[in-house]
């Protein structure tokens, strides 16, 4: 069964300006992440602007990083369908182009209760019949499985990994004392990379490494490797990045910061708009500070 590790970004989906897809662009983008010494590609997730993607847009995303990937680094595709039923004919299909695993949101619309979330869970993983990454993030969803759900659930081998996104990083350590080393463990949330990498992550679900993927492969070799100076150096130039990520426009956010940084651009699907005005500024000031103090993580590779 996976044993997944490292930086896993949740790439996003890039647009043509009449917001269809544009294959060309994600191709690039996708090689990019790879080049870039990521350990896995998440597709099709909330980043990836997955409530305005339909059911096949989802797929040819998927298919479009899985022929770049070529099994250089696993591909994840995120399911986030709002009926289960729906959820297993996607993962069925998604399964049969030969995708290594799914992350699996909530239902989304209704915050399910614990029951109704874990058994989503085990349906939808009876159907894919592979290893399956579980986003935890009631910050969002509203819905919340505790360490004690993630016992319950540890009789079904295709659960393999937690992506923690709660924003208490108490909850890693929680989670390590109550289900030892059953799963994999991922920090969901990017201005908390370093406290969970710290006390036990196994890797990051990364948003920012969009635009700096060696920056983010470097921040997380370095605290494999216990150099905790030289990583906490390295996590106070992102973290003005990353707060950029916990946010409702976090799309803007990210698609703004991919294109001052050369490696995408702005187009999203309404009804969200690029960033203007005094946001736009705010944002941009970021970036062109975190580009103008970019450290050489060379060596760090």
């Amino acid at each position: 069964m996976a044993k997944w590790r490292g930086v896993f970004p949740a790439v996003t989906t890039k647009f043509k300006e009449n917001e269809d897809l544009d294959p060309a662009a994600m191709e690039k983008h996708f090689d990019f992440q790879i080049s870039g010494g990521v350990h896995g590609l998440v597709t099709c997730g909330s980043l990836g602007e997955a409530s305005t993607l339909s059911f096949d847009e989802k797929l040819e995303v998927t298919k479009i990083a899985l022929n770049v990937a070529n099994k250089r680094v696993p591909v994840l595709v995120n399911v986030s369908e709002t009926r289960t039923t729906n959820a297993i004919r996607f993962v069925e299909q998604a399964a049969n182009m030969g995708v290594q695993g799914f992350m699996v949101m909530p239902s989304v619309l209704y915050a399910a209760d614990a029951r109704e979330a874990k058994d989503n869970l085990r349906i939808i993983a009876k159907a894919a019949q592979l290893p399956i990454m579980v986003y935890n993030n009631p910050v969002t969803y509203k819905v919340d499985l505790t360490p004690d759900d993630f016992v319950d659930l540890a009789d079904c081998e295709w659960i393999v990994a937690i992506k923690e996104s709660t924003d208490n990083i108490r909850r890693i350590t929680d989670l390590r004392n109550t289900v030892g080393t059953r799963y994999q463990l991922f920090m969901g949330v990017d201005d908390l990379s370093f406290e969970g990498l710290a006390v036990g992550a196994d890797g990051l679900l990364a948003g920012l490494v969009v635009a700096f993927p060696q920056e983010t492969v470097a921040l997380y070799n370095l605290m494999q490797a216990k150099r905790y100076d030289e990583a906490l150096k390295l996590y106070q130039w992102f973290m003005p990045l990353m707060h950029l990520d916990v946010s409702n426009k976090l799309v803007q956010n990210l698609k703004l910061v991919e294109t001052m940084a050369g490696v995408g651009n702005e187009f999203v699907r309404r009804p969200r708009q690029p960033l203007v005005g005094a946001e736009r500024e705010r944002v941009s000031a970021i970036v062109r500070k975190a580009l103008d103090t970019r450290p050489d993580v060379s060596a760090y590779r």
